[in-house]
């Protein structure tokens, strides 16, 4: 289904969980959030039935979020049944990868086809702090059972962090040289206050392509990232560019946060609830959410906060 500014709107991201075993420091307080009660939030059944009604406009690429996606009980059977859905052809899932040792193959065998893993730093002092949880070795175990596991692509997500690891731009880099990875330098965004990550922390993608000047452009479909490659590489290294670089007029996604409500854009307050309706309801509210997307977002920057009204685990990484 197209929007009203002639987007194909094919992709929705699904979070079956606001919970995380980490605790980062740009996405979520370090206490945790309050817990909502089990009846406030999506059961297995809903999430199956609003994919459902996602294709049923032309949905076809779906990825799993949290919070942490891997924390949620049931998370195998929610992605075996999802990937079953009539015109779903992709389904992915985003992780910190520390329990992917125990999950890649059954996550493959359940139908998921590519994993991003989330991994900011390889320092482990710095790991600790910035996710305030000593977990980095699991999170390394965790992206070598991806590889092992046959997923399709595995893709390694750094959210680039002024004055924390933009000195390790070369050895993130270099996983590409060790793995069959591809590694992606996210832009941080304003979305929650985390303290010390203030102005400083948020630098322009532009650094990468200055401490990585042997880089060549690459060809291919990147999405929303523009892919570059080491020489002799095994993956891509891809740049995403959230505020200095706006792609508002190539995005093609919709968002379906754990409670139930759609968001036609990530960086908006607009929501619009699917929580105990049934399916007809929910193809309405899908068609709403789509049709009521926007031509863009306001400005983003170290004063221009996200207007998303909630934190990013809240919402879906």
């Amino acid at each position: 289904m197209k929007d009203i500014y002639g987007r194909q709107i094919n992709y929705l991201r699904l979070s079956v969980t606001e919970l995380c075993n980490l605790r980062c420091r740009y996405c979520m307080p370090e206490d945790g959030i309050c817990k909502k009660r089990h009846e406030e939030m999506l059961t297995e059944e809903e999430m199956v039935m609003a994919v459902e009604a996602a294709a049923s406009l032309g949905i076809s690429k779906l990825r799993i979020t949290g919070g942490e996606p891997l924390v949620k009980k049931n998370i195998l059977s929610i992605c075996k049944n999802v990937s079953g859905v009539e015109g779903i052809r992709e389904v992915c899932i985003t992780t910190n990868g520390t329990l992917l040792p125990q999950l890649a193959k059954p996550l493959r065998e359940a139908g998921i086809r590519r994993v991003n893993i989330s991994l900011d730093t390889l320092d482990q002092s710095k790991y600790a702090y910035i996710t305030r949880r000593d977990s980095l070795g699991r999170a390394i175990a965790g992206i070598e059972s991806a590889v092992n596991a046959g997923f399709e692509q595995v893709k390694i997500n750094s959210v680039l962090i002024g004055g924390f690891n933009d000195d390790e731009i070369v050895a993130l880099a270099e996983l590409t040289m060790k793995y069959p990875v591809d590694v992606r330098f996210i832009e941080l965004m304003p979305m929650y206050d985390g303290g010390e990550l203030g102005q400083r922390a948020m630098v322009n993608n532009q650094v990468v392509l200055e401490r990585l000047p042997q880089l060549e452009k690459t060809d291919g479909d990147g999405g929303v990232a523009q892919l570059y490659r080491l020489p002799g590489a095994k993956g891509n290294i891809g740049l995403i560019s959230p505020v200095s670089h706006l792609f508002c007029s190539e995005c093609n996604r919709i968002r379906l946060t754990a409670d139930g409500k759609l968001k036609p854009c990530l960086h908006s307050n607009t929501e619009y609830n699917i929580k105990g309706l049934g399916y007809e309801a929910m193809v309405e509210q899908f068609r709403k959410t789509i049709t009521g997307k926007p031509a863009r977002h306001d400005e983003l920057s170290a004063k221009n906060s996200s207007g998303a009204g909630r934190n990013m685990n809240a919402i879906g990484g």
